[in-house]
């Protein structure tokens, strides 16, 4: 174990904290509503659920039909868990009859663009803000792509942990940037490492020929209606996900806050020529919110971002340049279709473990060289990552070398054996050592991997839209037949007659038109 992180855990001791109480997470799942016939819905969304602009756990993402849930920060994975399926039984009770929670990340059958329809929020000023926003998105990367899902992996630790670690450390910074600092020398090791959650957690290695709009060369067939790249983990994650040519010129530094507040900040108000040549607003109205690189923060798409709760009318970058960095969002995590609720606990437990080890383990700053070095790794394995012949590049100081995913995996995993066993003596839910265990079996053989189990899964003759209509199908009735923790149920039924009285009260707070909150929105 690292000396820095010896000396933390050792000062933890002597303040009799657990590192295991120290960690916080929180879980947001998307979801398409599908129909019977495993088509995305064209129906509203459900009145029941509330309201999405105001709703506290279920909401939509780009459309209409892409629910997402969001829990609450938790104190341990088993209550993050908990409160996902729950948010499963809710959503379950709301949605018409015949639909169900499409439990992939590639989409069930689509018919056409057309078929995506952009998510409404109401006419509040805010909630046209944000439909305006998914019109852009519109404009800049079409509306198929924003059919994919995937899962969110929020991941903090407490206020004693940072007081405590930047004491070990001896740390003249004030806290707020210290744990700042800390917070990217994670997302530094994450950028190094994510292809390896890649390798475990990729699970979209096919889809639907809906899917496409062209042809499809470079992809295989099973059957009629189905592709698939024989060696990819998950090719959400690749070319064909939320990717478009401004972006891909896009550099964001994360080597220190304020770097990466200033890089993120000029995308966004950096003028882009071919969407000035568009405009913002024809005879229908707006139809993106500026002719920048980036319309707004969110619209910069990474495996991680850092992240602060933002005060009512504040911008994501605001937040973080008053206090800093509050948490990290790890946003590269297929949903697991082998999962009723999409992630299981062992998966929550290395989840934790990887991110400690993240943290704890020194982290360079990445120069460009290292940055691109990161983006090839992590696209070879999100295109290849099951190839026997796949090398990654590997960066030691200024020496450079070749080595399998394999080999490079195993030495991460052993690098991570001893922060497991020391969670493991503190842990009142989980069993660290166990989960890295069984990763450790997947690495070593990849037939295990679930990619592979998707691909095996297809090759019995069913359809991609078959296999994921059965197997959502199940999901729901797996989770229904589960009970739902009796105070949770009475918060959700509250909770939506509250979400609407919410989205009314911002309708009658508007003081402008929508042009004057715009312009405003714009430039504060």
């Amino acid at each position: 174990m690292e000396a820095r992180a010896s000396r933390l855990l050792e000062l933890l001791g002597k303040k009799q904290l657990r590192l295991t109480d120290c960690m916080k997470r929180g879980l947001e799942k998307e979801g398409l509503r599908a129909t019977p016939e495993g088509r995305i819905s064209q129906a509203d969304h459900p009145r029941a659920l509330g309201c999405t602009l105001t709703h506290p756990w279920v909401t939509t993402d780009y459309s209409e039909a892409l629910l997402e849930l969001i829990t609450p920060v938790c104190d341990s994975s088993a209550e993050a868990l908990e409160w996902l399926e729950d948010l499963h039984r809710f959503v379950g009770m709301g949605l018409a009859d015949d639909e169900v929670l499409w439990n992939n990340s590639m989409p069930c059958r689509l018919e056409g663009a057309g078929s995506v329809r952009i998510a409404e929020y109401g006419s509040s000023n805010l909630g046209r803000l944000k439909h305006v926003y998914r019109k852009g998105l519109e404009v800049r990367y079409g509306r198929i792509m924003q059919s994919i899902a995937g899962l969110h992996y929020n991941w903090s630790l407490t206020e004693d942990f940072w007081e405590v670690f930047a004491e070990s450390q001896d740390s003249a910074l004030q806290l707020r940037d210290f744990r700042s600092t800390e917070y990217f020398g994670l997302i530094r090791n994450f950028r190094r490492w994510s292809w390896l959650l890649m390798l475990l957690y990729g699970s979209s290695p096919a889809f639907d020929r809906s899917f496409l709009q062209g042809g499809a060369d470079g992809f295989e067939t099973l059957g009629q209606d189905t592709l698939f790249s024989p060696y990819a983990t998950s090719l959400r994650m690749g070319d064909m996900g939320y990717k478009n040519d401004a972006q891909s010129g896009l550099f964001v530094c994360f080597n220190h806050l304020a770097t990466y507040i200033s890089t993120l900040y000029k995308a966004t108000h950096t003028p882009h020529g071919p969407y000035e040549k568009l405009g913002i607003r024809n005879e229908e109205g707006y139809f993106q919110l500026n002719t920048n690189v980036l319309q707004i923060e969110n619209e910069y798409y990474n495996n991680i971002r850092p992240k602060r709760v933002a005060r009512p009318g504040e911008k994501p970058l605001q937040a973080l340049h008053r206090d800093g960095v509050e948490y990290i969002e790890v946003r590269c995590l297929d949903i697991n279709p082998f999962a009723p609720a999409g992630i299981d606990r062992e998966q929550m437990a290395f989840m934790d473990l990887f991110l400690m080890h993240c943290l704890l383990t020194p982290s360079p700053l990445l120069n460009e060289v290292e940055c691109r070095t990161v983006d090839v790794n992590f696209n070879r394995v999100v295109g290849q990552g099951r190839q026997p012949e796949l090398r990654l590049e590997r960066r030691e100081g200024e020496r450079t070398f070749d080595q399998s995913p394999q080999d490079w995996a195993l030495e991460i995993l052993d690098a991570m054996q001893p922060l497991a066993g020391q969670l493991d003596a503190e842990s009142r839910e989980v069993c660290y050592s166990e989960a890295l265990a069984g990763v450790r079996e997947r690495v070593s053989d990849f037939s295990r991997l679930p990619s592979q189990r998707v691909l095996d899964a297809l090759s019995s003759g069913r359809s991609f839209v078959e296999w994921g209509l059965q197997g959502s199908q199940a999901s729901a009735k797996q989770l229904a037949s589960g009970n739902m923790l009796a105070e949770r149920a009475e918060r959700f039924a509250e909770s939506v007659p509250v979400s609407w009285q919410a989205e009314a009260a911002l309708r009658a707070s508007d003081k402008t038109g929508f042009d004057e909150y715009l312009a405003a929105y714009m430039t504060a």
